[in-house]
């Protein structure tokens, strides 16, 4: 006798909705993969800040004689020497987040090549756009984050530690307060991060990017390459430097740079006047975002046909 399914679950499994996944949720747990293989993106900052606080103690010693040179009205300079320490962690800081999004965009998609591991990732249903996404986040979103509260907290502790020896020796932090401006150049430290190492570096990583998930073999190497090439042949054919100068205005950081340049202190001081207009409407902006827009899609399209290197 044939046995018959019962028409109670067959009703119950028709009405049960099908269970649906959020659009968002395979990019989240992308980055989240990221964060777990790959965890120099945030212990590399926070060491180098561990090792310039170590330094700081050291300079400690001599603050109380820097801070009493900058109590006269006329000693400008002074009260500039004592923002230098501040400065510098923070400098210190983005250089080393900088290195370390160059580093990964380069091995981000040639790496899951390389050990076969991509096999897997494109088993699971997430997309190779979402995947590229994912990793050009990383360096335009987590990285960038994890170095400005890096920075804040370095700042903030080097900040407390002047504080207990100035009062030791019976000085007063307003003059540091007052020359530092603490929310302020933490206010202008985000801006500079967002509109510099976020929206004018952001070709630079997807460029990377698409050279790792193209290159079979020593993607630096075919990174670097073709602008050399190109600039070369600029300046031999043309007699020109438009190529060089424009992959040198890339690096150096763009209007916003420039901008500090000028007033002759660092681009997140908070002496520097801000032109986030002019930044705006800048060409070269808008046309390294449509690059970078170009090469994440070809990033894309690349993975989806590349196997293992």
């Amino acid at each position: 006798m044939s046995s018959q399914a019962n028409p109670t679950q067959e009703s119950f499994d028709q009405q049960r909705p099908p269970s649906t996944v959020s659009p968002t949720r395979p990019f989240y747990w992308s980055i989240r993969r990221e964060l777990w293989e790959n965890r120099a993106i945030y212990l590399a900052p926070a060491y180098v800040g561990g090792v310039y606080l170590f330094g700081f103690l050291f300079y400690l010693h001599a603050l109380p004689h820097l801070v009493r040179a900058a109590i006269p009205p006329e000693a400008v300079e002074q009260r500039g020497a004592l923002l230098q320490p501040f400065d510098f962690a923070a400098a210190a800081v983005m250089g080393v987040a900088f290195l370390i999004g160059l580093f990964y965009c380069l091995e981000a998609l040639y790496g899951e090549r390389r050990d076969r591991s991509l096999l897997f990732w494109k088993s699971l249903p997430v997309s190779d756009l979402t995947a590229v996404l994912a990793k050009a986040s990383v360096p335009l979103l987590v990285v960038p984050g994890t170095c400005y509260v890096v920075t804040v907290v370095l700042q903030a502790i080097m900040l407390l530690l002047s504080f207990l020896v100035l009062s030791a020796g019976g000085l007063s932090i307003s003059i540091l307060w007052r020359a530092l401006s603490f929310f302020q150049s933490s206010f202008y430290l985000l801006y500079h991060i967002f509109t510099v190492h976020v929206l004018w570096y952001a070709p630079i990583y997807a460029w990377l990017l698409l050279i790792s998930s193209w290159a079979r073999r020593a993607p630096l190497l075919w990174a670097v390459l073709p602008p050399i090439a190109i600039g070369i042949f600029e300046r031999l054919v043309f007699h020109s430097r438009h190529f060089i100068d424009f992959i040198a205005s890339r690096f150096s950081g763009g209007p916003e740079m420039d901008t500090s340049a000028l007033t002759g202190g660092f681009p997140f001081h908070h002496g520097v006047h801000l032109t986030p207009g002019h930044f705006l409407v800048s060409p070269g902006l808008w046309i390294g975002l449509v690059f970078a827009a170009v090469f994440l899609v070809a990033a894309a399209r690349i993975r989806r046909d590349r196997g293992p290197a």
